[in-house]
């Protein structure tokens, strides 16, 4: 197991090629790809295959192409139970690259099981990757994005110090997002 961070409950590890099966799973739950797939998408499962044969690739060309970023599995410290992912990478990287991101712009991201939505990892997380990326990746900026209608999300922005830079619309399904973001220069947690 690569251990790429920890925080005071959470490990953050490299995934493997064995964990595709946790990852269908977690995208098999209706209610945590409601905000994270576009239009008539939201809420469908991602297949099998297309985890296997198509992410799985993806976060592995992370590690090669971007060391100290990319995809990284979520476990309990306490139990190792998988809880989902969290991600740090290059913004032009993102699916939203060109039409909301800018050169040197870094996005921050999670998908969590539902059964852990409320206790605070997705903000503890997601505020050690930001603190690592100032203090030791050499970010200068980051950023986020959510639909409007995700205010759970929304709120994790403003809690790890993200603040509102703009509304924008998803091109292909015309729903109403926002983009948060952080300088480096304006950072307090490091």
């Amino acid at each position: 197991m690569i251990i790429f961070l920890e925080t005071k409950r959470l490990i953050l590890r490299q995934f493997t090629e064995a964990d595709a099966e946790l990852l269908f799973e977690l995208d098999s739950d209706p209610e945590v790809t409601r905000f994270t797939k576009l239009g008539d998408r939201a809420g469908t499962p991602t297949p099998y295959n297309t985890i296997k044969n198509e992410f799985i690739p993806k976060i592995f060309r992370y590690y090669e192409q971007y060391p100290g970023f990319g995809f990284w599995a979520a476990l309990e410290k306490s139990s190792h139970q998988f809880l989902g992912w969290f991600h740090f990478r290059p913004g032009l990287d993102s699916y939203m690259g060109v039409t909301l991101y800018e050169e040197g712009e870094f996005e921050v991201g999670y998908r969590l099981q539902k059964k852990i939505w409320g206790k605070g990892y997705a903000t503890e997380a997601s505020s050690s990757l930001i603190q690592k990326g100032f203090t030791g990746l050499g970010v200068k900026r980051v950023v986020a994005s959510a639909l409007l209608a995700n205010q759970a999300s929304i709120r994790v922005m403003e809690k790890v110090g993200l603040k509102f830079e703009k509304n924008f619309v998803y091109t292909e399904s015309q729903q109403e997002g926002v983009k948060y973001g952080l300088h480096r220069d304006e950072f307090v947690g490091g």
